[in-house]
């Protein structure tokens, strides 16, 4: 038999689910081969989504048409919006989720996606004809077709698992590796190097003191991660609890270090800076008596717990010795242990912006088999590689986010332009233009995109164009209304800001710090009626308008300088150029230029390695 498909994405972690929802929504007949079906989108590390930075691509993910964000609201038992104390550029939601839950309701999602089809087992090899992918080979020896391939492989492609000096061939614990990629690619010329992550000890709640811990609850009010959900309702939220370790832990771990594969060289794979194992960071941070952990539930209707800031790859008897002497934890059972695993990934430099192989047509990477960690990093590379694999079949114009357009297209640069030498792991920090690109206006970024592709439906441009319209009525009203001294003056001294000695306009006194809208719009009777208007909206129009005008300044100057920027990528370079003619451009420089070969000036200036001094040189010989 022959199966025929469109799109084939082979891997049903966060970027495979993403990408093949996003590929049949398009309208591509798509397959979805995975190793388990009752595992789609399994969160193999902590059982929560979001986080600093992670927040903002899963409302960008949400806001694109994705659905990341759904099944999140759909299975959160805690939210919270992180940094809430900073200024909206830092606001990140972070969503606490049921663990099963969120896996069953990822998979009656995609089973109700017109033109998704699912099969489970191993994919083996690719079928690939004179440097075009045409389909992959299972490993019974079933043979699939489609125009286009997406590779989401995450931890598999020759998994090692490390318990001490134990050893275990595995994608996450209870699962096999995935063999035959990773050479395949490899003979192909793809560079395959080793990459190491870890988890940590889940542990039974029946025996967790959290009297003696700090309680961590979530947010009163009512916050969703996708822009389809407004007021949305947690019942009961679940709390999360903090202890830390203390010396008598670090003595422990110590006496461990004689069996850690990491110490002794075992494992090869380079570790994730950003989310080190304990035993790291007792090295690394010698000087510290004690480090943070949250203790986190792994849903509604169990008792395990993960144990957030502990991984390991120690022997279990460290593991053990060490958890029983944390506080909250004296009488602790463990359920499993925390391990380590090494994997097989792929350097990102050898991918174009679209997630597509230079060196192969039509297949793609997505997600860890990219160098990068975490659930939502995956996720989105996950629905671009679905939308461009679509667009390049169809031949459309493919989606390439610029940095001054989301977390995603700041992502998916850097990977393709800078490569990882460990674990890539998204951060605000990593992105220039942070006051642009906040989770509170992912839509009205992003929506209009996801519509004009067929990902995102009218639902949603519907609920945007709303949105957007209420905001415009906010500022038009505080321009258009003022307010007479004897009015307000009362509300301002009981808030701490200074009264006004006569009339004012409203949007002066809204630029206040001290004043929020929802509350201002009181004093004008346009704004009361305004107020009732907005519903569920209200919370969210009258933050989104705060922003815009107490952040106004900011914003115009972030968007000039992207603007100047984005006159850099404009200037295309010529994909037959010979860098090792120019012998102007340093050494370094043209061994990145000819590795890298970006497709513009921007990009080439973007490359670590590359001087200003070099990008000079490439502008003269492009005749600028």
């Amino acid at each position: 038999m022959k199966f025929k498909y469109d799109i084939i994405v082979v891997g049903g972690g966060h970027a495979g689910c993403e990408a093949a929802h996003a590929a049949a929504r398009m309208g591509a007949r798509t397959l979805l081969v995975t190793m388990d079906m009752t595992k789609l989108a399994q969160m193999s590390c902590n059982p929560a989504m979001g986080g600093i930075a992670k927040g903002q691509i899963i409302r960008e993910i949400d806001a694109l048409g994705g659905l990341s964000g759904l099944i999140t609201d759909r299975s959160m038992i805690q939210y919270r919006m992180l940094n809430r104390s900073k200024g909206p550029a830092m606001w990140s939601p972070r969503a606490q989720c049921d663990r099963q839950k969120f896996s069953i309701e990822w998979r009656k999602a995609l089973e109700d996606t017109k033109n998704l089809y699912i099969w489970q087992e191993e994919a083996k090899k690719l079928i690939i004809e004179e440097g075009k992918v045409k389909g992959v080979e299972t490993s019974f020896g079933t043979q699939f077709y489609a125009e286009a391939v997406i590779l989401t492989n995450g931890t598999f492609l020759n998994g090692l698992m490390h318990v001490g000096f134990k050893r275990k061939q595995g994608g996450r614990s209870g699962d096999e590796a995935s063999k035959g990629l990773s050479d395949q690619l490899a003979e192909i010329g793809f560079t395959v190097e080793r990459m190491k992550t870890g988890t940590s000890a889940r542990i039974d709640g029946r025996t967790i003191d959290f009297g003696a811990m700090t309680e961590q609850k979530g947010d009163e009010e009512k916050r969703s991660f996708s822009f389809l959900n407004r007021n949305f309702e947690i019942e009961d939220q679940r709390s999360c609890f903090i202890t830390y370790t203390n010396e008598e832990v670090h003595e422990e771990l110590r006496k461990g270090m004689e069996y850690s594969p990491l110490f002794k060289g075992i494992i090869k794979g380079r570790g994730p800076r950003y989310c080190p194992s304990i035993e790291d960071k007792i090295v690394t941070f010698k000087d510290k008596k004690a480090h943070q952990l949250f203790i986190e539930p792994e849903g509604r209707n169990t008792v395990e717990y993960y144990v957030n800031g502990f991984a390991s790859s120690l022997p279990l008897e460290a593991q053990f010795k060490a958890l029983r002497k944390i506080k909250g934890l004296e009488k602790v059972e463990i359920f499993r242990p925390g391990y380590a695993i090494e994997y097989d990934f792929f350097q990102p430099t050898q991918l174009k912006a679209t997630l597509e192989t230079k060196r192969i047509e039509n297949l793609y990477f997505a997600g860890q088999i990219n160098g990068t960690t975490g659930y939502e990093e995956a996720a989105a590379q996950g629905i671009i590689a679905g939308i461009n694999a679509v667009m390049k079949i169809s031949g459309k114009d493919e989606l390439v986010q610029g940095r001054d357009e989301s977390y995603i297209g700041v992502l998916i640069d850097d990977l393709i332009t800078k490569g990882v030498d460990e674990p890539y792991r998204m951060f605000t920090s990593r992105a220039e233009y942070r006051i642009l690109l906040r989770q509170d206006n992912a839509d009205e970024r992003l929506t209009k995109k996801g519509y004009e592709i067929g990902l995102a439906g009218k639902e949603r441009l519907e609920a945007l164009l709303k949105k957007e319209s209420l905001i415009n009525d906010i500022l038009n009203i505080l321009n258009e209304n003022s307010i007479a001294p004897v009015k307000i003056n009362g509300f301002l001294e009981e808030i701490g800001t200074n009264k006004i000695k006569q009339q004012v306009k409203a949007i002066t006194l809204a630029a206040r710090p001290q004043i929020s809208i929802i509350k201002l719009l009181d004093f004008i009777e346009q704004g009361k009626v305004l107020k009732e208007k907005a519903g569920d909206l209200l919370w969210e129009v009258t933050e989104a308008a705060e922003i815009k005008i107490k952040y106004e300044g900011y914003i115009e100057r972030e968007k000039t300088i992207a603007d100047k920027i984005k006159r850099l990528d404009k200037l295309k370079i010529p994909e037959d150029i010979n860098y090792s003619e120019l012998l102007s451009i340093s050494t370094e420089g043209r061994q990145k230029l000819e590795r890298i070969k970006p497709v513009n000036i921007g990009q080439a200036g973007r490359i670590s390695g590359v001087s200003p001094s070099d990008v000079n040189i490439l502008l003269m010989y492009l005749g600028r």
